[in-house]
């Protein structure tokens, strides 16, 4: 035990802190400028000085620690002196610009000059003068109010790992710059802006419209970009958003934002929102009261239900609704309807390779703590960039690198460049090669675990592929693939992190088996990126052809029985149409009605004139959306939504952690809910719901696994799988697993010709980003990026717009050079016009049914 007495108080310590942490601790108050609790001690503002009884000279308490018997005095007179003369110094160059400058009221600086001074400054020089820089879109530098605490810079270098930031020259002229210059070349995750104690690094979207005493309040709830569900903090004013801010308990990303998250919020306030419903009439959408909509929609469904039969309808709701949202959708589809064609965009990827899983090793087998990540002694990155798709789950991955873990990375490795052991970038067909031959090598070395016996043939059964044939198709050096596979056989704990990208392949079924197969032979923890909010809410609350709320299987009568007794109703029991059917079908006439609920189809799926015209062949089309999208305009009834930020709820993130979403503005919509409610009246399912509290307590009568969950409880954050009730008991469905025909794969990825693939973009996530200015303004366009190898036998410098054509179309970007990509790849982000789904044919891989995105071959030119 270690007792240290601090201002005459005796505070009794376990393990050693620093004095600083321990005067905390107390409730005593010690200045600081250059400390923040994100940050390492670095003990260069010197104002956290305090006197230690018999040591000669001031101590910094943000470095020094504690010991036993030890003596602190905090506010001495030579302590106080001596934090005067710091400040002093500082104010020598520091403008007195309170009044206009917008970190006033919550600027450390200021807070330490009014309590300690000094009045009046000696120094009779002018202060240094420097131009304020606007040439960054979202961000102003004023290099006159730094204090070069390098705040800035440590949590750019330490916490985010970006190193766009450092400090210039030296002594007196020092000042902090990013490495590009003018414009910030980062990935805009605002931190710097965070941990700034002045006014030196502002934002540009509240400039001169921001002060700290006119919010009129702040609503804690979490980010709606991406599964991840970061904490943070709204600050509202006329019933406007003004900032987004990490809140003051740093949840469990830390205080961390990206930059969806820290500037995104923008489209909340977005003038375009839709504000009265939308009906179409002589070929042209025009305002209805909600009403006409209402009831127009209800006999339109019941018309149609009557004249086809159930199945002539279908539902499709985005990741970004909530859980409640969701609950109520499935229920009005199953319940006022009787159909079980529902599906949401989480069954495009992330539904299938979750269910795979559990298929093999039971139901919340991808429950796992965002945090472990970098507590694994190795990390298996697949399937898309983690520091793009969830960029706070991609910190973790940066931060078990600085403490040594190899990180390996098969795909583009975008933001983990610097940060992976092995990176090896190929074709579709050549990583489901590369996938087999790292498992027949890792079964060599490793002994089965035994856990699975039937798992235990299968892998057995599998077909052994040599590193030297993975090295030919993929185009690899075999020393360092020989590297890469023994770093992989001397994991025991990996994080094995799986995006959608290799999930939606032509084998993707293959590549699921595959990573099964690593992980059980490796003891890994499986992670599925989550490009939505609430992919997890949807599969949970039964947003699925063929699952019931709680992932009960419809097709088990006594689970269907269960929820029919529950809420005295009788639910059809033939299993729906996903996603991809549902596209399908409404081609060829089948699909006579489509509810769509905030999911822009048009422009989320591959081929996107294959899915206009899908759309247009709809015989009655409704959209509930908060914006005008692509397949809005071809509706025939569109409603207003309301923005996350706009309506109460709760979203389940990919760790299965269930948030809450807080109303923080007053919208021109109608809770998604509560519009679904009124049409199900109609059709004579009344569900009698208030608010989604009604809806939410339903959730916990018909679901085992939520029947000790309540809002408050839920607002403890604590709220993780399997919430104090109980997965379903498992039993292994492993025996419909086939075992693939690797030899078609290896002569089918010999083909030649240049792939394009998908990349996830950082600054982008469907609708949402769309609409926020803020995001726009970094990346206004789309692009193609290539090898430099291709770039120049094509004789294309970056910045020249070049012509890429498939066999479902072509497209004009500009082109961007990139040494990490090798010749036969090029890489393209889903942009609203000109994104990858324009020139990516519609395929669906029939094993796990989902719209695939590779198989495209291109051809380059001006």
């Amino acid at each position: 035990m270690i007792t240290v007495t601090i201002n005459g108080t005796k505070i009794t310590f376990v393990k050693p802190v620093t004095i600083l942490e321990a005067a905390r601790a107390a409730g005593i108050d010690i200045p600081t400028l250059c400390h923040h609790d994100a940050l390492k001690p670095y003990g260069g503002c010197r104002l956290c000085l305090v006197e230690i009884e018999k040591v000669p000279r001031l101590q910094t308490s943000c470095s020094q620690q504690v010991s036993d018997g030890m003596v602190v005095r905090t506010e001495t007179e030579k302590v106080v002196e001596a934090r005067r003369a710091v400040l002093e110094f500082l104010l020598i160059n520091h403008p007195l610009d309170c009044s206009h400058c917008d970190k006033a009221g919550e600027c450390e600086l200021q807070d330490l000059a009014v309590k300690y001074g000094p009045a009046t400054g000696r120094f009779a020089e002018s202060k240094r003068k420097y131009p304020e820089n606007f040439e960054d879109p979202l961000i102003v530098r004023n290099r006159e109010r730094c204090i070069l605490c390098s705040r800035c810079v440590r949590m750019c270098d330490d916490v985010q790992g970006a190193s766009a930031l450092c400090v210039a020259n030296r002594g007196s002229k020092a000042y902090v710059e990013p490495f590009s210059g003018g414009r910030y070349d980062c990935e805009y995750c605002g931190n710097c802006l965070s941990v700034c104690p002045v006014g030196a690094i502002t934002s540009r979207l509240h400039r001169h419209g921001y002060r700290p005493w006119l919010m009129e309040r702040e609503v804690a709830t979490v980010c709606s970009y991406c599964g991840v569900g970061c904490s943070l903090v709204l600050q509202v004013r006329n019933n406007s958003v003004v900032r987004s801010v990490p809140g003051t308990d740093p949840g469990f990303n830390k205080g961390i934002l990206c930059a969806r998250g820290r500037f995104g919020y923008d489209c909340v306030n977005n003038g375009d929102k839709l504000s009265v419903p939308l009906m179409r009439r002589d070929g042209e959408l025009e305002p209805v009261t909600w009403e006409e909509a209402i009831t127009h929609i209800a006999h339109r469904l019941e018309e149609i239900k009557r004249d086809n039969g159930s199945d002539a309808v279908a539902g499709i709701i985005s990741g970004r609704c909530t859980n409640e949202d969701a609950y109520v959708f499935q229920k009005f589809l199953r319940g006022a309807i009787g159909t079980n064609n529902i599906d949401s965009v989480a069954g495009l990827a992330y539904g299938p390779a979750q269910r795979f899983f559990e298929r093999i090793f039971g139901q919340g087998v991808t429950a796992n703590y965002v945090h472990g990540i970098s507590n694994s002694d190795g990390i298996f990155v697949i399937g898309g960039d983690p520091t793009a798709v969830n960029p706070v789950l991609g910190l973790q991955i940066r931060s078990a690198h600085k403490k040594g873990v190899p990180v390996i990375v098969i795909g583009y490795p975008g933001g983990l460049k610097r940060f992976s052991k092995h990176t090896f970038i190929t074709s579709s067909p050549a990583e489901t090669v590369l996938l087999a031959a790292l498992v027949s090598e890792v079964r060599q070395m490793k002994s089965f675990p035994g856990e699975r016996p039937a798992f235990d043939e299968i892998i057995s059964g599998l077909q052994p592929v040599p590193l030297k044939s993975a090295a030919e198709v993929g185009r690899f050096g075999l020393n360092e693939l020989i590297d890469m596979a023994n770093t992989l056989s001397n994991m025991t704990n990996p994080s094995i992190i799986i995006g959608r990208d290799i999930v939606q392949t032509s084998t993707g079924h293959m590549n699921l088996l595959f990573l099964a197969a690593l992980a059980y032979l490796l003891n890994g923890k499986v992670y599925l990126l989550s490009e939505l909010p609430n992919e997890q809410g949807l599969l949970d609350m039964g947003c699925q052809p063929d699952m019931l709320p709680s992932g009960r299987p419809l097709a088990i009568e006594s689970f269907r029985k269960r929820c029919e007794e529950t809420l005295g109703i009788v639910l059809p029991s033939t299993p729906g149409l996903d996603y991809a059917e549902m596209i399908e079908a409404a081609h060829v006439g089948k699909i006579k009605a489509l509810y769509v609920m905030g999911e822009d189809a048009a422009l989320s799926l591959p081929d996107t004139n294959y899915v206009r015209d899908a759309l247009r062949n709809i015989e009655f089309l409704v959209v509930q959306d908060r914006f005008l999208t692509e397949t809005a305009r071809h509706a025939d009834v569109v409603l207003p939504a309301l923005s996350w930020a706009e309506k109460e709820g709760t979203y389940t993130n990919l760790e299965r952690r269930i948030q809450l979403t807080r109303k923080a503005v007053e919208g021109e919509g109608i809770e998604e809910w509560k519009i679904i409610s009124e049409i199900s009246k109609i059709l004579g399912l009344d569900t009698g719901y208030r608010d989604v509290t009604d809806v939410f307590a339903e959730i916990t009568r018909i679901s085992h696994i939520y029947r000790e969950v309540t809002h408050d409880h839920i607002a403890g954050g604590k709220c993780m799988w399997p919430y104090g009730g109980g997965p379903l008991r498992h039993d292994a469905h492993i025996e419909g697993v086939d075992l693939p025909d690797i030899i078609s794969v290896m002569k089918n990825s010999e083909a030649g010709g240049v792939h394009v693939r998908r990349e996830a973009h950082l600054f982008h996530s469907q609708n949402a980003s769309r609409f926020s200015p803020a995001l726009q303004s970094i990346s206004p366009e789309p692009y193609v990026k290539m090898s430099e190898i291709l770039a120049d036998r094509l004789s294309i410098r970056s910045g020249d717009y070049v012509k890429v054509s498939t066999e479902a179309g072509s497209i004009t970007l500009a082109a961007y050079r990139d040494p990490c990509l090798p010749e036969n790849i090029v890489l393209i982000p889903p942009f609203e016009k000109g994104g990858i789904f324009e020139v990516t044919k519609w395929k669906v891989n029939p094993l796990i049914n989902v719209p695939v995105l590779d198989g495209s071959r291109a051809t380059i030119g001006e």
